[in-house]
């Protein structure tokens, strides 16, 4: 018996599918994907050294503290990320739902979580609380991730909210009990 046997897990993977089909039926429109293609490369990870470094330029204690959390932080978050994502093996829509085509090619194989949308929300969890909480705005940015990577057509809507509690949660505890340990 898998974790994919149990009646609940089938129940919400059959809403997951519903759900994302909805979307796609929607939104398959070459302006609407190619916008969600672009956002979704804003979280592909390269710009997140940049708040560190630009922070460290303008407050150096600050941006030590902030570079040294999310350094953490991600490395955390990736370990649980490829755990999860390497242990359920849940496939993507293309492979999950017969005839559907993704618009983009995902860089693994497997689909819960969504590694885009847990590394935004981590991102602007740790933002607001090291830089400022006017920087919530930016959850507005975070949502938008997960919502274009089920445009796309890689991730199911499950997988993006996990993304975002796994990326919020891992930047909270890891920003209220690392720097009690440095």
């Amino acid at each position: 018996m898998t974790i994919y046997d149990i009646a609940i897990v089938q129940a919400i993977h059959r809403w997951d599918v519903s759900t994302f089909l909805k979307v796609n039926k929607r939104l398959r429109d070459k302006y609407w994907l190619k916008a969600a293609e672009t956002l979704s490369h804003t979280a592909d990870g390269w710009g997140y050294l940049l708040i560190p470094l630009v922070l460290m330029m303008w407050s150096p204690q600050q941006g030590k503290m902030f570079f040294v959390v999310s350094a953490v932080a991600f490395l955390i978050e990736r370990s649980i990320y490829f755990t999860l994502k390497n242990s359920l093996k849940r496939r993507r829509p293309p492979q999950a739902i017969p005839g559907f085509k993704s618009f983009i090619i995902a860089s693994d194989e497997f689909s819960f979580p969504s590694g885009h949308t847990s590394g935004a929300f981590l991102m602007v969890t740790l933002a607001c609380i090291y830089i400022s909480p006017l920087l919530a705005i930016a959850y507005i940015w975070a949502m938008c991730i997960g919502a274009c990577r089920i445009i796309l057509g890689v991730h199911f809507p499950t997988d993006t909210a996990m993304g975002a509690i796994m990326g919020s949660s891992v930047a909270i505890l890891t920003s209220i009990l690392l720097p009690n340990l440095l």
